[in-house]
């Protein structure tokens, strides 16, 4: 009291001085395909949703590779590309694309991973990957191999 009082505020910086204005930075990739998104633990099914989303993609997440398959059986022409973890429980990744190729052996498939011990970059092709994408997940990385997928179907 009778002292005075500071305050400091910060404040985010603004969408407009975003990456696009960053010297040497591109604009993210973007599209307006449908994705399945399959990640189980629900912070990252959410961040995903949300960078595909921003992007200008129609995204259906869940945190179920079983529920997932429902998902995609019940409408496999409503998606161009499906994104699913490689640990879940109870139905890896893996297990998951080749179930998905079964009912559509069009689909892209685009595997993420926090560790690649059991699958690389060359062998994903084999079981009928496009692409893998090495956790974590971020805008720059997740809208180019989208796109780079996308694009090559």
């Amino acid at each position: 009291p009778q002292n005075g009082t500071t305050f400091e505020i910060l404040f985010p910086l603004s969408k407009k001085q975003g990456m696009s204005e960053k010297k040497g930075t591109a604009q993210p990739l973007g599209g307006t395909e449908r994705i399945l998104f399959v990640d189980d633990e629900k912070a990252l099914s959410d961040l995903g949703e949300k960078i595909l989303t921003y992007l200008g993609y129609k995204v259906l997440t869940t945190q179920n590779p079983a529920e997932a398959l429902e998902i995609f059986s019940a409408a496999p022409d409503e998606f161009d590309l499906v994104i699913t973890d490689m640990a879940m429980p109870g139905m890896n990744g893996r297990r998951l694309a080749e179930k998905l190729r079964e009912i559509r052996p069009d689909i892209p498939l685009l595997l993420c991973t926090g560790f690649s011990d059991e699958l690389d970059q060359k062998n994903i092709h084999s079981i009928g990957i496009q692409a893998m994408l090495m956790k974590p997940l971020t805008i720059e990385k997740l809208s180019k191999t989208v796109r780079k997928v996308l694009d090559e179907i």
